[in-house]
């Protein structure tokens, strides 16, 4: 015997209401989209001030063409937004595909502390080739 359709007075946002997840997903989704579209124009800043320098003065031109503001800005921005957007990237794997509780929380610490140290042994990095010191 099967079971007759019972109509309801509810409608299909109400049914579905509270289902799912609908949180932030579709911010994390424009966010990674927009850190893409600026890493792929930060990119620019480094391959080909890096290498036009490198070209024809060596490791010697690459260090001064770091040594300029423009240069160095557009470095540490590419390394920010970089970063930023890699973690990003992985916290969304690990919270679809880590469930359990404990080790989820534990491997997006690691994740976030492991990008944020490398972000700042970057900046690190090239404020002192900038600043000579």
């Amino acid at each position: 015997m099967t079971k007759k359709n019972v109509t309801t007075f509810r409608s299909t946002l109400g049914r579905v209401r509270g289902l799912g997840s609908a949180k932030s997903g579709t911010h994390e989704w424009y966010m990674m989209r927009l850190t893409a579209l600026a890493i792929v124009l930060l990119a620019s800043c480094p391959v080909f001030g890096l290498f036009a320098y490198a070209a024809h003065d060596g490791r010697e031109g690459a260090l001064h063409w770091l040594k300029s503001p423009f240069a160095a800005t557009g470095i540490i921005l590419f390394l920010i937004v970089g970063f930023h957007h890699a973690a990003a990237g992985l916290q969304v794997i690990i919270e679809d595909y880590v469930h359990c509780k404990c080790a989820k929380s534990a491997a997006l610490f690691f994740v976030k502390s492991f990008f944020a140290l490398f972000a700042v042994l970057g900046i690190v990095a090239t404020l002192k080739i900038a600043l000579g010191v």
